[in-house]
């Protein structure tokens, strides 16, 4: 028989969600805070020659340079207010987690609770803001030496320039980290992985024109064509049928009594999610490969330091290098970031301590030890998966020539943080629908 809440998740449907006024606002906020996003992707940076510019790109995308556009929504090549897009931020909270995990007043002011949680989100602010201002200031001075038929891609190099760019790129990113915190607070799902979402989203149809014009030009052939369809429809199922899976662990609870009545005897399932960290793992590696690389892309070009056109080379898509570093990083955050979200001896303590325990485990250290076993094996698989699904079409995109895209990394995004903000979506019609069944308890309390 269903229990309530499957009834209730089966009973949802767009006149439920017509009713539920407090989801519509967030809904529309969410909407209307994109809309701002992409807005902002369109402004382009004073003192910026956008002919030369587009030029100059067209000759440097197909690196890691283009997959850094993709993530920003084409706001790079554009070199827009949000050219850095929200990755200095991101690769800000990479280096505060690591951080709290190796120094130990970091770590006792993550267990402070609340006040050490907004310690930690002020410091990845101040961190964010340095961490973006060299960033800017690496590209103000690329874009003074870059040029293309002869002419410079700034109207007028100078410190003036570097102070304007640095000034309104720094604002750009943190106007989208507080838009982010915004949507997160007020709308639907994470505010972050959103802007990410709607930067790849708004640039696939143009992709797809993109494919399809090579395959009228006799670039592509057809079969490759839909061969990419089909192999972009199958990478989608298997990522949600992964995202999907769990190992359920087995707690019992033993029975109680309390006076004449038995209490207790139950039993339940700890869920444990094959890929615990989610996207998260390619995002960071992209972001950490990005950080050091942004400014080498611009400075690697014709005319370059011999030194900067050989790190491009080597990490541009389908090299060994390149593909070496993102899986390790990408295995590395996997782990790091499961320990992170998840600690087996907190989690056995807990059980103990309300009586729960795994069948055939002792309670306390013999669980939190198996608990750990079970979590280091469905880690790893979750690891060889995101690289399979992150690394493995680079290869197919640098020898066939598919948009970024139709990578594996921007569809696990896309179907990743589809199924989250779907999940929040359905919590909070169940929660609208619950609510509906209180006041009408209420209500036939005070008629009897």
């Amino acid at each position: 028989m269903a229990s309530a809440a499957e009834q209730l998740a089966a009973n949802l449907n767009f006149g439920v969600l017509a009713k539920a006024t407090e989801l519509k606002k967030r809904i529309w906020f969410t909407l209307g805070a994109l809309i701002v996003y992409r807005l902002g992707t369109y402004i382009p940076l004073p003192g910026i020659d956008p002919i030369v510019l587009a030029d100059i790109f067209a000759q440097q995308q197909g690196g890691i340079l283009g997959m850094f556009d993709m993530f920003a929504g084409g706001a790079l090549s554009r070199m827009t207010i949000f050219a850095l897009n929200i990755m200095p931020y991101i690769s800000a909270s990479i280096i505060m987690q690591l951080m709290t995990s190796i120094s130990p007043s970091m770590e006792q002011l993550k267990k402070e609770g609340e006040s050490g949680r907004k310690k930690i989100n002020q410091y990845t602010r101040y961190l964010t803001v340095f961490i973006c201002a060299l960033q800017a200031y690496g590209i103000a001075v690329g874009l003074e030496g870059m040029s293309a038929g002869g002419a410079s891609a700034v109207v007028d190099p100078g410190w003036f320039f570097r102070f304007t760019t640095v000034v309104t790129l720094v604002g750009g990113t943190l106007f989208l980290m507080w838009l982010g915190e915004q949507i997160t607070a007020r709308g639907v799902g994470n505010g972050i992985s959103l802007i990410i979402f709607a930067g790849i989203v708004a640039n696939l149809p143009l992709a797809l024109a993109s494919t399809l014009e090579l395959g009228r030009t006799g670039a592509l052939s057809p079969l490759v064509i839909i061969g990419i369809m089909v192999l972009a429809v199958a990478v989608i199922a298997f990522i949600v049928f992964i995202e999907r899976a769990q190992r359920r662990i087995l707690v019992q609870y033993p029975k109680r009594q309390r006076g004449n009545k038995m209490f207790g005897g139950e039993s339940s399932h700890l869920p444990l999610k094959i890929n615990t960290p989610g996207v998260i793992p390619p995002i960071f590696a992209s972001s950490l490969l990005l950080l050091p690389l942004t400014i080498a892309n611009f400075g690697g070009g014709p005319g370059g330091p011999e030194w900067l056109t050989s790190v491009t080379a080597l990490l541009g898509h389908g090299q060994p290098l390149y593909m070496a570093l993102y899986a390790v990083l990408i295995v590395f955050f996997a782990f790091f970031y499961t320990a992170v979200v998840f600690n087996p001896e907190d989690t056995a303590e807990n059980l103990k301590k309300y009586g729960g325990f795994v069948p055939g485990i002792r309670p306390g250290k013999n669980t939190a030890e198996y608990l750990d076993y079970v979590l280091t094996r469905l880690t790893a698989v979750g690891a060889v998966y995101l690289v399979a699904i992150s690394v493995m079409p680079e290869y197919l995109i640098a020898s066939v020539g598919v948009p970024f895209y139709f990578g594996g990394t921007s569809l696990l995004i896309v179907v990743t943080v589809t199924m989250d903000t779907v999940a929040q979506i359905q919590s909070h019609l169940l929660a609208h629908q619950y609510e509906g069944l209180i006041k009408k308890s209420k209500l036939r309390g005070r008629r009897g």
